[in-house]
């Protein structure tokens, strides 16, 4: 029995570690052209950049800082056919530092239409569920068409042109409100999203200036849940080290993202490529320049992951913690059955 029509979700998702050389480093072995890339200095205390293909090689902006895009040139990131090529910009590329970079597929750039807010670029992929959009405000609550024909469950928007918090949508925590990727806040109540829920072909966006400030430049990525993929769902704190909560994703984890989203807490990333086996599962904070943490909070299963700590940013007992996760179907159309980690 198929639980996924995505075989290899190294596809469309997939996650490389490198060590940067002086001059430019060549990353390869990510199997397909990154449309979105997502790095991290490892070692030292360095701000998480976020690179995509729509905007352009070398423009990149920061998802523990509030501040606006900024255009590293040929220090920044490059995409290239089987990874990226950079330069000595320090998130990504100093000279012996160790790097993590989460990379998603995009891809089509073309057949969008409808709504009311025009993108004026965009890339999409109808079949791992994944759109990256670039628009202008115009201080009017509007639509976005998606192209993705599902309903996105998980959508991070940032206004390019000057300081402001990345605003997050989650199905979780619904459309009146939004969590700030770049902060440890609890959710906020916010018309970010006009208090309209994302249907199958457009999303909202409501007038103020979080979302849609006139005439500045936002770049938004949105998600759908593909079955056996990826997975934007929530599970609920108990404060028990030893039967801590365990999150059901139908899939074997290769990358987590959480929030505590009732408290104040790091965003939490988790990867099946650092260290690479339960239960030396290392956090990177995503609203932090802080290193990689090697303290240990959780497996990562075949089927979805289990919390085993008493911490605050993963399992305050009564508490909400929202999750984006991607990785590989326990069986797809090639009947082919994952392993455990």
């Amino acid at each position: 029995m198929a639980y996924t029509t995505i075989n290899k979700y190294t596809d469309f998702f997939n996650t490389v570690t490198y060590t940067a050389t002086s001059g430019t480093t060549s990353v390869t072995g990510v199997t397909f052209q990154p449309d979105l890339i997502w790095a991290k200095d490892r070692g030292r205390a360095e701000n998480p950049p976020v690179y995509d293909s729509v905007r352009g090689a070398g423009k990149r902006f920061l998802t523990s800082v509030t501040t606006a895009e900024n255009d590293e040139g040929s220090n920044g990131i490059s995409f290239d056919s089987d990874g990226f090529t950079t330069g000595q910009d320090g998130s990504s590329g100093q000279d012996g530092e160790n790097y993590v970079a989460w990379n998603w597929k995009a891809g089509t750039t073309s057949g969008l239409s409808g709504g009311t807010i025009t993108p004026s670029a965009y890339s999409i992929n109808t079949t791992a569920g994944f759109g990256i959009y670039k628009r202008t405000g115009t201080a009017t609550a509007g639509t976005i068409a998606h192209g993705l024909g599902d309903v996105p469950k998980f959508i991070i928007s940032k206004n390019l042109s000057s300081g402001s918090n990345i605003r997050c949508y989650h199905v979780s925590i619904g459309n009146t409100k939004c969590i700030n990727l770049n902060e440890q806040n609890a959710e906020e109540t916010n018309s970010m999203w006009n208090d309209t829920t994302p249907t199958s072909t457009v999303y909202s966006i409501g007038s103020n200036n979080d979302g849609n400030k006139s005439g500045d430049t936002f770049i938004d990525y949105v998600f759908c849940e593909k079955k056996g993929f990826s997975k934007f769902n929530y599970y609920v704190g108990n404060n028990n080290a030893t039967r801590g909560a365990f999150a059901y994703t139908g899939f074997k984890p290769a990358f987590i993202l959480l929030k505590d989203a009732n408290g104040s807490s790091d965003w939490q990333i988790l990867d099946n490529k650092r260290e690479g086996y339960n239960p030396d599962n290392d956090r990177i904070k995503a609203n932090s320049n802080q290193a990689e943490d090697s303290t240990d909070y959780l497996d990562i299963l075949s089927n979805g992951f289990k919390i085993y700590s008493t911490s605050g940013d993963y399992n305050t007992n009564g508490n909400v913690f929202i999750y984006a996760a991607f990785g590989q179907s326990i069986v797809g159309t090639n009947q082919i059955p994952t392993t455990a980690r």
